[in-house]
């Protein structure tokens, strides 16, 4: 059992600080780091594509709508060249500082509302997947299990990866429950932990509903933002570690 954990980092503006991003840098495999279109900033950027290169975790771009009002969280409807051209702005400008801080960006993560958009969306999907296929095509993209993005991606050629949720409550469908939903976070350190195990070890999370909903994910992600998102994702990683889970980037 090889498992990837990943955070969504890098997410103050500004003055603004959101999380605490060097403790995560220590737990985590992988780091979404936010390009400045959801959030973020090129000081912000450049320190956390810094401290990822020193700890050896993996760097990911977390493209997003544009939108730093709703902290990318507002679907958003766009023309398919002006999607595509935006996100490759991001990916390419992380990236560049990445490479200057002797790292690169190793895959890319949609955030928020367009991660849950070309989960369904086709046309948005082949928008977001023309933007890394033409910057560069080995770059996996992490989504959810069973979305369209697999299916769009695998006819560029662009790899993907499927993810779980540990702090994210699920829909019998399999889906992610909607936040705007009582419960679609999870705060309680305990149930997270005990579903990322379930996660990595039987390949399962409980729904809403109480059933047992498939899932099959080589990365588990605990989100940054949370309040106690430290102590959410130093638990996970130790019940990840205790049940036998080796903890490596899929990069």
């Amino acid at each position: 059992m090889v498992i990837d954990l990943n955070a969504d980092l890098g997410e103050g503006f500004g003055i603004w600080r959101l999380g605490d991003d060097l403790a995560l840098l220590d737990i985590v495999t992988s780091a979404n780091v936010a390009c400045g279109f959801h959030a973020g900033d090129p000081v912000t950027i450049r320190r956390t594509c810094a401290a990822a290169v020193d700890r050896g975790v993996a760097i990911g771009a977390q493209v997003s709508y544009r939108d730093l009002a709703h902290f990318g969280r507002r679907e958003m409807e766009a023309e398919p060249e002006e999607l595509c051209a935006e996100v490759l702005y991001q990916l390419a400008a992380v990236d560049g500082i990445a490479r200057a801080m002797g790292g690169r960006v190793s895959y890319v993560k949609p955030h928020g509302a367009l991660y849950n958009r070309i989960c369904r969306d086709e046309v948005q999907a082949a928008a977001v997947i023309d933007a890394v296929a033409d910057y560069d095509p080995s770059l996996p993209v992490l989504t959810l299990p069973g979305s369209v993005v697999h299916r769009v991606a695998a006819a560029e050629g662009v790899p993907t990866v499927s993810e779980a949720f540990a702090d994210r409550a699920y829909t019998p469908a399999g889906t992610l429950l909607s936040r705007r939903e009582p419960g679609a976070v999870i705060h309680d350190v305990a149930v997270v932990t005990a579903r990322a195990r379930q996660m990595a070890v039987e390949g399962s999370v409980t729904a809403v509903d109480g059933s047992s909903v498939p899932v099959s994910a080589r990365s588990i992600c605990v989100h940054g933002d949370t309040p106690d998102a430290v102590r959410l994702a130093q638990g996970v990683r130790d019940a990840l570690l205790a049940a036998g889970v080796v903890l490596q980037a899929f990069t």
